[in-house]
């Protein structure tokens, strides 16, 4: 009982100081960020350890990182900041219309296809605030775990029972070379013939990756040869530079300038899908509602993606029956 008294006397200030402290790792930095005194913010987590009644935050490589006490503290101060966020856009929502923010996640390869959707929304909504973060499959795993952004893009869904996901858009994977490949006009090309060219790769967590790597052991195809890089980007230069094969995102290549070129190999594109992810238990700001509803109605005319339209509006109807 004691306890349960001590854990209503937080406050959202103190949720808020703490939240900001988790996610810079430093004191100062979330003194500077909130227009407060170094001296003040230790003081807000001194009340907070007394509080809760055990060690929230140590010192770890020179940051302040989360006990485990500290971390499920952590989420419950996103909840509470994003329900409390939620609650005045809604009012800014109801007074003026149009005006509200939220944030999306995105996995690197569909940055390459969200633009030409969040492009006209903000052209249409000039008032909302949209914040975009691009990342790996871990990092975008990560931000979902922790719980910092209303909406993700992966092509692989986390596999947990708080996840929506909508397959909005397709994804297909091609296999691509140098633009003077001499692959390029092999008729009935196949990835035996390719077996020893040196492959460049995603790493192994990525979706591009895990789908490929699926489709060789489906053949019994072992590479030859392989280089491990961090970004389509980088790949897609270094394949026009000729250092290499690549598995690619068609919408990478179609986006890209001269330099690479997709080669006609039996078996490809191979089918991957993008989907948008929201956690169930999460109550997304109106704005957010609003893009996505958007993109609802501009699928087809944008992609030609009539059932992406479908997986959207079916995504919305158990979100609002949710609230």
């Amino acid at each position: 009982m004691v306890l349960v008294m001590k854990v209503r006397q937080l406050t959202f200030r103190l949720l808020q100081v703490y939240a900001d402290v988790v996610r810079t790792g430093s004191l100062t930095a979330t003194a500077n960020r909130l227009h407060l005194t170094q001296p003040t913010v230790s003081q807000q987590l001194k009340r907070l350890r007394e509080i809760v009644g055990e060690p929230i935050v140590r010192q770890e490589e020179g940051r302040v990182v989360p006990t485990e006490v500290g971390q499920s503290l952590y989420q419950l101060s996103q909840d509470l900041l994003s329900r409390a966020d939620v609650f005045s856009q809604y009012l800014d929502e109801y007074n003026s219309g149009g005006r509200g923010r939220f944030s999306i996640g995105l996995v690197n390869t569909a940055q390459y296809v969200l633009p030409r959707l969040l492009g006209p929304f903000s052209q249409a909504n000039p008032q909302v605030d949209v914040t975009v973060e691009v990342g790996n499959r871990q990092q975008m795993l990560n931000r979902f775990e922790r719980h910092e952004d209303d909406i993700y893009v992966f092509s692989h869904p986390p596999t947990d029972n708080a996840v929506l996901a909508a397959p909005f858009l397709s994804n297909p994977l091609v296999v691509v070379g140098p633009e003077h490949c001499r692959w390029a006009g092999v008729k009935d090309l196949t990835m035996e013939s390719l077996k020893n060219e040196r492959f460049l790769l995603r790493e192994p967590g990525s979706a591009t990756r895990r789908t490929f790597d699926a489709w060789l052991y489906s053949t019994g195809i072992e590479l030859r040869s392989t280089q491990q890089i961090a970004s389509n980007e980088a790949i897609r230069l270094a394949v026009a530079s000729g250092m290499g094969l690549a598995v690619l995102s068609r919408h990478v290549v179609a986006d890209s300038p001269n330099g690479v070129q997709k080669l006609p190999l039996q078996g490809f594109p191979l089918k991957s899908r993008w989907h948008f992810v929201v956690r169930r238990e999460r109550r997304l700001p109106p704005a957010a509602y609003r893009f996505l509803s958007f993109v609802q109605g501009s699928l087809t005319q944008a992609f030609d993606e009539p059932e992406g339209e479908m997986a959207v509006a079916e995504l919305l109807q158990v979100l609002k029956a949710e609230r």
